[in-house]
């Protein structure tokens, strides 16, 4: 998947051993990647991206549902929330057909703009289709549902205690041998180092995080963020750096945590509130950062930390 993971658990006795907990992770990782990777050209996605308008393609069953995850989150959030937005992120730089990174003129945006949307997709039967020059990239949520399948598998393999990390999307689950939670810190979005904002103890709990503080690039003074706003075509422009979902569902942290990066910290805080979701919103403030955090998220925390947020 191009990039990491890590599984750290605690060993017990009808469990397998570690080499065999190994391959078994590593190969729902590289079904994962033969499937969804849109940066090898011989996954199933990419093949389906290189069709024409007006084809199909079979697709296995978790494509499928990814799909329709995607579908969901863009009629919930008016379209926010977009599968389809590659051909825009390969033009301001960020994908994996990028050439080079530069903002591009109103006139390109309108000509990439034409094959995006989520709407030109559809599922009939087991094939995935498209009625314009669509390109689908999971990357939004391809690793949250990774998370979720490996950590199914682990609990049918009688793990009970774990943090399973697939690149930067987390879930834990029991507890650790002296009894203590699996505690996660969240990142402060700083550019240049990591800092520690918050620590959550968790359990059963997936968490994912979205910002503008890896990614990007700089022309005029001006930031321009991997984050892409389907209705502008362009990265967004608030001042919301970063934002942690914390959910049952890896899947469901993943996809809301891009979600409402794109809303922002006002629409997305209403938005959160609104669905029940546990969120916390990091936002540029002159020369440093403000907190804000969704009921549900303050609910996790202590009451002393919750009260400052």
């Amino acid at each position: 998947m191009g990039s990491h993971y890590s599984l750290k658990y605690v060993a017990q006795a009808r469990a397998p051993g570690q080499q065999r907990l190994r391959a078994e992770v590593e190969a729902i990782l590289a079904e994962v990647d033969a499937q969804m990777s849109t940066y090898r050209s011989d996954s199933l996605i990419s093949r389906f991206n290189a069709l024409p308008a007006g084809s199909c393609q079979a697709m296995p069953a978790p494509v499928l549902e990814l799909v329709r995850v995607g579908e969901t989150l863009a009629r919930d959030s008016d379209g926010a929330f977009d599968l389809t937005i590659e051909p825009l992120l390969d033009l301001w730089g960020f994908g994996p057909q990028s050439r080079s990174e530069r903002v591009p003129s109103a006139e390109e945006i309108a000509q990439v703009r034409a094959n995006v949307g989520h709407q030109h997709l559809r599922i009939d039967g087991q094939q995935l289709c498209k009625d314009a020059a669509v390109q689908v990239d999971f990357n939004s949520i391809a690793a949250g549902y990774t998370v979720d399948r490996v950590a199914r598998r682990l609990d049918e393999l009688g793990l009970r205690s774990y943090l399973l990390d697939i690149t930067g999307e987390l879930k834990v689950r029991g507890r650790k041998p002296d009894g203590s939670p699996w505690r996660i810190a969240i990142e402060a979005p700083r550019d240049d180092r990591q800092v520690a904002q918050l620590t959550l103890a968790l359990e059963g709990y997936g968490v994912s995080t979205s910002g503008d503080y890896r990614n990007y690039f700089e022309v005029g003074g001006q930031r321009y963020s991997h984050t892409i706003d389907p209705h502008t075509g362009a990265p967004v422009t608030h001042p919301l750096a970063a934002v942690t979902v914390v959910a049952r569902s890896a899947l469901r942290a993943d996809g809301l945590s891009t979600l409402l990066m794109v809303l922002g910290t006002e629409r997305g805080l209403a938005f959160a509130e609104e669905k029940g979701i546990a969120a916390l919103f990091v936002s540029r403030d002159g020369s440093g950062f403000r907190s804000r955090a969704s009921s549900a998220f303050r609910r996790l925390l202590p009451a002393a930390e919750a009260g400052a947020l």
